[in-house]
């Protein structure tokens, strides 16, 4: 099974305040383990993007809606 180890978050489900960075990483972590080395390191690569650019979710100190930080990963996956 492979999922983030914080679960789904129900209690904040469509306030915007999910970091959908941790289930992204956990994916790259599936992939890795498939041994699709190449489509994980993109996704390392467009966590690494979008968080150095700062956008980030408030639990991790950011400011950024759970929106925000999806578009920024799918921007940062196809440029």
């Amino acid at each position: 099974m492979c999922e983030p180890v914080h679960g789904s978050a129900p209690d904040i489900a469509g306030q915007g305040l999910a970091n959908r960075i941790r289930a992204v990483g956990s994916a790259a972590l599936m992939l890795e383990h498939f041994g699709l080395s190449d489509q994980a390191a993109r996704l390392h690569k467009a966590i690494e993007a979008t968080t150095v650019a700062g956008i980030l979710t408030r639990d991790v100190g950011g400011t950024a809606s759970t929106e925000d930080v999806t578009k920024a990963l799918i921007d940062a996956l196809n440029s």
